[in-house]
């Protein structure tokens, strides 16, 4: 079992949560980095290949794991499965939004444009929404509804910025007018939020810059920071624990 390699996965692919991953204490990165390397996963698998049956298998593949997760069996021997395996049996994770975060990724797979905001709000919710749920849940803070609301503000954030990318591997994902009222949405739903939620554990501490891009894009600017300033932004925040 590597923790190890969860954390160079998570170094590799997603910034922000692997510093804010390092602002905790050692035994809860043995939570999040795992966490957060399980959500790497599944994310790439569809798009590692243009056959929607092969991204279907690696995506069962997860399913199975969780399965034998919960029926008790040995772990399988994988870089990423041993340590979550380890850190949902002792953190007591709870399966489902890792189900959800799974089953979100058909999405992915299948490219076709959504249909609403509604639509968009669900996969932000099941993705970005469920793993702050769940790591917020591994370290002990067992406010789900908040959990969702500030993990679905820092997806949309996300996803936005990813925008030309996903347009770029054939996905229209939104029409451009359906994003500002999105935005106003997510900006809302911060505000009444506890004043130190945003901070209150690593986890929450993935989304330090949430509330900022979302302003940046209200504003019809760019979302875009330089690195130096980026990791300075969460030194303070996680000294000063306010948004």
């Amino acid at each position: 079992m590597s923790v190890q390699a969860c954390a160079e996965i998570v170094a590799a692919g997603d910034a922000d949560r692997f510093a804010a991953a390092m602002t905790a204490p050692v035994e809860d990165r043995d939570a999040l980095f795992p966490l957060y390397a399980f959500n790497l996963e599944i994310a790439k698998a569809p798009w590692l290949t243009s056959e929607p049956m092969i991204a279907q298998m690696r995506l069962q593949f997860w399913r199975d794991v969780l399965d034998e997760v919960q029926e008790g069996k040995k772990a399988r021997a994988h870089e990423v499965v041993e340590p979550l395996a380890a850190a949902i049996r002792a953190r007591g994770i709870p399966l489902a939004p890792l189900h959800q975060m799974i089953d979100a990724r058909q999405v992915d797979i299948e490219r076709e444009p959504f249909d609403g905001p509604a639509a968009l709000w669900h996969y932000l919710e099941t993705t970005a929404g469920a793993l702050m749920v769940a790591s917020m849940g591994a370290l002990g803070h067992r406010a789900p509804d908040q959990a969702r609301v500030l993990g679905r503000a820092q997806g949309l954030a996300a996803f936005i910025a990813a925008q030309d990318d996903l347009e770029a591997h054939g996905w229209r994902a939104v029409q451009s007018d359906m994003l500002p009222g999105m935005v106003e949405t997510a900006l809302g739903d911060l505000s009444p939020l506890p004043k130190r939620f945003g901070m209150a554990t690593p986890a929450a501490r993935a989304a330090w810059r949430t509330r900022a891009r979302l302003e940046a894009l209200k504003a019809g600017k760019p979302a875009v920071e330089s690195e130096f300033a980026r990791r300075t932004s969460l030194v303070v925040k996680t000294v000063l624990r306010r948004w």
